[in-house]
């Protein structure tokens, strides 16, 4: 996405089209009224890379238009997409680079990661090695960036990154919180790790996905769990909720999350949704189930939010076994070919829409489907 897409004023105009576009597509399955989650039509985006373009002392964030390998990059000092506390960085940490031509050097790319309460996280890219002198300059930089967003960034991290070297100055996360239905919960949010990119949206998706689980009971499965970001607000609605995930780092960021909200009833294993299923059938065991016996769990309802390419077949016909399925897709196509089966045997309740990707053809969807009886 580039500047030049953003435009505001069409906002709603642009929210419609995608409304009919999904309505539409989805139509086949007889659903029920699609419901629809507006996002802020500007500043929604709490975390954005750059290349970074250099020009003479300048710098600039740079972006290639869209579909145009060869067109020249868009060049900017700010990205009205993202979040406040990034555009206030934006345009300091170029003037403060553009001041220090040494630390600047074969810098190549920044990366943000913001949160709604003002915390920010930077990622230098370089291409070539970062070493103690380095580190003693970003030391100071850092220093420097601190005190001219004193009063607009309320916990500022640095990164250095170039080609197996990672230098981290203080974490190497932020902590992202997130009113759910009235209750509060904190989200540890690591460098180079996937987290919901619109926190607007998430938190409507999280509040979505308790309504309608609200009344169901019994114990849950979620697969792809990610860093536990719906597994925290769904667990109040379970006895018992047993999550997996195939990344260590997601993982690891799911369990700290889990005891950093006091949440008392979730397991989480690393595993993949593939790797579960044959768990689940018996097929094979896995030594990261040791000391879990799956056949404890009495399990009613699933949640998945899949990559784009949706579930494997395999992984389908385990979610079918299910009396409820709640189903988010970050891509319509892949959630339709996986409805195509689902809905031989669930009817769909609910349908969402929730704009997680404003100014772009991307939609995320939900799908709340309950076993035909």
């Amino acid at each position: 996405m580039s500047t030049h897409q953003i435009q505001p004023q069409q906002y709603q105009e642009l929210l419609s089209a995608k409304q009919t576009a999904i309505t539409e597509q989805f139509a086949r399955f007889s659903p029920p009224a699609l419901e629809t989650y507006p996002s802020p039509p500007s500043h929604y985006r709490m975390r954005a890379e750059f290349k970074l373009w250099h020009q003479g002392d300048a710098c600039f964030y740079a972006m290639q238009p869209p579909g145009d390998k060869s067109a020249a990059p868009i060049l900017m000092r700010d990205f009205p997409v993202a979040s406040k506390t990034i555009n206030a960085a934006m345009p300091k940490l170029l003037d403060l680079l553009a001041a220090q031509p040494d630390f600047k050097r074969r810098l190549f790319q920044v990366e943000f990661l913001s949160t709604t309460s003002a915390e920010l996280l930077i990622t230098l890219i370089y291409h070539r090695p970062l070493d103690e002198p380095w580190q003693q300059q970003a030391i100071e930089f850092l220093a420097e960036l601190k005190q001219s967003l004193a009063t607009e960034v309320s916990l500022l991290e640095l990164i250095g990154r170039s080609r197996k070297k990672r230098i981290v100055l203080g974490n190497d996360f932020v902590t992202e919180s997130l009113d759910v239905n009235g209750t509060e919960f904190r989200y540890q949010q690591v460098e180079n790790s996937f987290t919901q990119p619109n926190a607007t949206i998430c938190r409507k998706m999280l509040e979505w996905a308790c309504q309608c689980s609200q009344a169901l009971g019994g114990d849950l499965l979620e697969l792809y769990c990610g860093n536990g970001n719906f597994t925290l607000p769904l667990a109040q609605n379970f006895d018992q909720v047993f999550a997996t995930e195939i990344s260590k780092t997601s993982v690891n960021s799911a369990n700290y999350n889990i005891k950093a909200n006091a949440v008392e009833n979730v397991t989480v294993a690393r595993l993949s949704a593939e790797e579960f299923t044959q768990a689940f059938a018996g097929v094979r065991p896995f030594r990261r189930l040791q000391g879990i016996n799956l056949t404890d769990y009495r399990f009613s309802t699933v949640f998945v939010d899949p990559p784009r390419a949706g579930l494997d077949a395999d992984t389908c016909k385990l979610v079918s076994d299910f009396d409820n399925i709640l189903y988010v897709s970050c891509n319509p196509n892949s959630l339709a070919e996986n409805l195509d089966v689902l809905t031989q045997t669930h009817s769909i309740t609910r349908l969402a829409l929730f704009d997680q990707f404003p100014y772009t053809h991307h939609a995320e969807c939900g799908a709340f489907l309950q076993r035909k009886r």
